[in-house]
């Protein structure tokens, strides 16, 4: 109709064609322009929607943030404040305390505050502390028949209680010997010894055969003296005391006594009598038995022999106590005398036996020797009451188990019968008399003078503390 209409006023279809496609045009760009509008509509709707949804979350977080501090706040404030309540609590305690004490002594009269209730001594707390051992010790002899006692103040040697010519082996007559006999103490010497496990077996049987704790002892010196070592038992030889202290180490003498006691201790062995503790004098009786002839030298070459020894669990013992190093005559062959005053023995013989006495040493043989600047009398030191109790125990303080020398030597047997030598060496304070020339007669005669009176069972008992101290110390 447009088209007619435009017609009538004169216009060609030409024209009107090219109007018309214009028209379309027209329209097609107007319709784009309004898509383009509403899509810049949306955009912008969810550009706002982001935006909001982003400051909701960004309040979220804020709010989330506060919250925390505020709890962290608080929770330190709990803290704070609890700590503040102690404080203010210990100051109330603290401050009715004060006040109760001032109103305590206010209330006491003048007088009674002057009042010291003195307690028990202190020096009873380590003496109770010692008693544990003397405890145990006091276990073992406390009960036993006096019979038994005395047995036990005697050390000899295996033949001596089972009548066999050399024993090697402990059977029944061993077991039947210690029934009759219960001797404190065993000593072995080299016809014993066939081999390792021999003398191994020997000891332990031997133990396990005693009704109570028993010395197993032998004479291990080192060098020529030597019963296991010069055995057929193979062990790692020491050499001779005068060539260890020749070499001025006293740390040698320490290995050496290490040495010696842990074999010792392997075969069975609990009692060493060694070191030597003698300060040699020239032409000794002793020739390489003793360190040396410096006492200092040789007192710090026994402190550590000593210490080797024990370290290893078995006894040490220090010989020939006051000191055989001056004499040349042996008391294995008749009597000694020593011929030194007491201010020169003071400051020579006695110096390695306070050193050895200070590391540990748990027996000191007393020998035969008789010193007259000691004991007026000149009788035997073993048998001399101010040689063993006044010196020994006295002035060098010794506290452990004194034993005689071996009392069959001839120092002893050409003077005094065994019953006569037993019970003098006890009267003089020893501990344990060792191989007396006959031992029944020994063990009776004992028996006899304490069931007369001549020794107290008392005096007995001291004897039996200190051997069984030194048997116990290492069951606690």
């Amino acid at each position: 109709m447009g088209k007619l209409h435009k017609r009538r006023k004169g216009y060609s279809d030409e024209e009107l064609d090219e109007e018309e496609t214009d028209l379309e045009d027209d329209i097609d760009d107007e319709e784009d322009d309004i898509e383009e509008d509403d899509d810049e509509e949306e955009d912008e709707e969810d550009r706002r929607a982001y935006r909001h949804r982003r400051r909701v979350r960004n309040q979220i977080i804020v709010y989330l943030v506060i919250l925390f501090m505020v709890l962290g706040i608080a929770g330190g404030g709990f803290v704070i404040g609890r700590k503040v309540f102690s404080i203010v609590q210990q100051k109330r305690q603290e401050a009715e305390l004060a006040r109760a004490e001032k109103e305590a002594a206010e209330e006491e009269p003048p007088e009674e505050e002057m009042v010291i209730d003195t307690p028990e001594p202190v020096e009873e707390e380590p003496e109770e502390e010692e008693d544990l051992l003397g405890g145990l010790a006091e276990s073992y002899y406390s009960e036993m028949p006096i019979e038994t006692k005395v047995a036990g103040l005697f050390m000899v040697t295996p033949e001596a209680i089972t009548g066999v010519r050399t024993a090697t082996q402990a059977g029944e007559g061993t077991q039947e010997a210690l029934n009759r006999y219960a001797v404190g103490g065993l000593i072995y010497f080299g016809d014993n010894i066939q081999d390792k496990d021999q003398i191994s077996t020997m000891l332990a049987s031997t133990a396990s055969k005693s009704s109570y704790p028993v010395f197993l002892a032998v004479d291990e010196e080192g060098g020529e003296v030597s019963r296991v070592a010069n055995s057929k038992v193979e062990v790692t030889k020491v050499d001779d005391m005068a060539t260890i202290g020749a070499g001025g180490d006293a740390s040698k003498a320490a290995e050496a006594g290490a040495t010696i006691g842990s074999y010792l201790k392997e075969i069975g062995f609990n009692v060493d009598f060694a070191p030597v503790a003698d300060v040699a004098g020239e032409g000794s009786a002793l020739g390489n038995r003793s360190f040396g002839s410096d006492p200092q030298a040789v007192g710090e070459m026994v402190a550590n022999a000593v210490s080797g020894i024990e370290g290893t669990g078995v006894s040490a013992c220090l010989k020939h106590f006051p000191g055989l190093g001056s004499t040349t005559e042996d008391t294995h062959d008749g009597r000694v005398e020593i011929a030194k005053s007491i201010d020169e023995m003071r400051n020579s013989d006695f110096v390695p036996f306070s050193a050895g006495i200070e590391a540990g040493a748990d027996f000191v043989m007393v020998s035969h020797a008789a010193a007259p600047a000691l004991d007026e009398e000149n009788i035997p030191s073993s048998l001399s009451k101010k040689v063993i109790t006044d010196v020994l125990r006295g002035e060098l303080g010794f506290e452990g188990v004194v034993i005689t020398d071996a009392l069959d030597m001839a120092a002893i047997t050409e003077y005094y019968p065994p019953e006569e030598a037993a019970v003098m060496a006890l009267e003089a304070g020893a501990d344990m008399l060792l191989m007396p020339e006959d031992f029944e007669k020994a063990y009776n005669a004992v028996l006899a003078a304490v069931q007369d009176g001549t020794i107290s069972e008392e005096r007995i008992d001291e004897s039996l503390d200190r051997i069984y101290r030194v048997k116990c110390k290492d069951k606690l």
